[in-house]
């Protein structure tokens, strides 16, 4: 349902912090794409698991993993987002359509603890107000913490 679209670097950048990602965090990034995001995360001590549909992004972000010598850190699986188990995940990438947003929406609140920050690059989530929002490079990231249920 989207394009692949790189998210540039500094983007990048100013999704991961303001969700804190730390030594302690296991990143889900889902429509991973080149595996960008998951590797940088992995930079940052995380774990990261990317998930998209296309294999051939899959391939590539493996190899991106392997030049960034972080295959240890990071894993890439072929699933459709909406069907993948994410409840492990203590931070959320998105880069997705605002109508995919929308539609996976109750997914992320039923599947992921509470406290777990959502991060999307360029769309909201309808009704469900973000907590911050940051300007970078033109663009706009949101940011999300799961409820307590």
């Amino acid at each position: 349902d989207v394009i692949f679209v790189p998210t540039r670097e500094l983007v990048v950048e100013a999704m991961l912090k303001p969700a804190k990602v730390g030594p302690n965090d296991v990143v889900y990034d889902l429509g991973c794409g080149d595996g960008r995001i998951v590797i940088a995360a992995a930079r940052l001590g995380a774990r990261g698991v990317g998930i998209d549909i296309d294999p051939q992004r899959i391939k590539e972000a493996n190899e991106n993993a392997q030049k960034a010598g972080l295959t240890g850190k990071v894993q890439f699986r072929q699933e459709d987002l909406f069907e993948a188990n994410i409840s492990e995940a203590s931070v959320v990438t998105l880069y997705l359509l605002p109508s995919l947003n929308v539609k996976l929406k109750p997914r992320l609140l039923s599947q992921l603890k509470p406290g777990t920050r959502i991060v999307s690059h360029d769309f909201d989530m309808g009704d469900w107000q973000p907590e911050e929002t940051i300007s970078v490079d033109g663009k706009t990231v949101y940011l999300w913490t799961v409820p307590k249920k």
